[in-house]
């Protein structure tokens, strides 16, 4: 009867020199602890930073973009242009990429098109998203565009481009080819040169609906140069053109947008974000 508790006695002993030992060798061999580790370790505020590590990214709430204006014009046989007008009511926070779908549904609701596309926005800016040739057999009923995945970034004495449209004019082409053609002066008043200027452009009718978009780009304009852009249109569309709106804008989120030879080699104001 005395033997058992000996035994237990010895088992115990014996399973607490085993982990002893056991936690030595552990601790001997365990890597030292990194801020790539995937762990919340070392004083560290979150996974990986804080700490000792590089701080920790900031949870941007902003509000979500607002569609303003969404619409589908005549394109062609069985081909239809969208438009969109996004709207970002944030005044700190710009999304350097924002996914969008354009959704061209009939009176059913059944889809008959989809187009989808990357975008992004500055703080406080409204911009056009023009996508054409949407393909559809029969005529849509309406457009819905979808936007998903902004990815915000908080801005901080940053200058919006000053990429200014003169000299606008609409006009139908009166011999040659094609229906009609839309073109002006894009003058670049910034101090950077851009590899790539967007320019869309939209045709409202006397009540302000738009009848005909388009898009094009340029490239490689530097700093107070100005370059003529001409879109041409070579199917009629219906509706009488009373205004024209033509947007340009460059991508001041990619850095490759920028004529690097010309940049500072300390930067400017327009990558100044965190």
């Amino acid at each position: 009867m005395q033997r058992n508790p000996k035994r237990v006695i010895i088992i115990i002993v014996y399973a607490i020199l085993f982990f002893l030992i056991g936690l030595f060798f552990y601790l001997i061999i365990r890597p030292d602890p990194t801020c790539f580790d995937g762990k919340k370790n070392q004083n560290e505020a979150g996974i990986d930073c804080g700490g000792p590590c590089q701080s920790c990214k900031e949870v941007i709430q902003a509000e979500d973009l607002i569609v303003e204006e969404r619409a589908f014009v005549y394109g062609g046989p069985e081909s239809y242009d969208v438009i969109a007008k996004i709207y970002n009511p944030n005044d700190l926070y710009g999304s350097s990429e924002f996914l969008y779908k354009f959704i061209l549904k009939d009176s059913s609701g059944s889809v008959l098109s989809e187009r989808e596309g990357k975008g992004f926005i500055l703080p406080a800016e409204t911009k056009q998203v023009v996508e054409v040739g949407l393909m559809a057999q029969t005529e849509p009923y309406e457009v819905e565009i979808e936007i998903a995945n902004s990815e915000w970034i908080e801005f901080w004495e940053y200058e919006k481009p000053r990429l200014n449209v003169y000299k606008k004019q609409y006009k139908l082409v009166s011999s040659g080819t094609g229906f009609s053609e839309a073109y002006g002066l894009v003058r670049n008043e910034s101090a950077f040169d851009f590899h790539i200027v967007n320019i869309s452009v939209i045709l409202r009718n006397p009540e302000g609906s738009p009848i005909a978009v388009n898009k094009t780009e340029m490239r490689d304009i530097n700093a107070k140069e100005e370059r003529d852009f001409k879109l041409l249109w070579p199917i009629g569309f219906p509706g009488e053109v009373q205004s024209m709106e033509v947007e340009a804008s460059a991508d001041i989120y990619d850095t490759d947008n920028f004529i690097k030879k010309y940049l500072p080699i300390s930067g400017g104001k327009f990558q100044r974000y965190e």
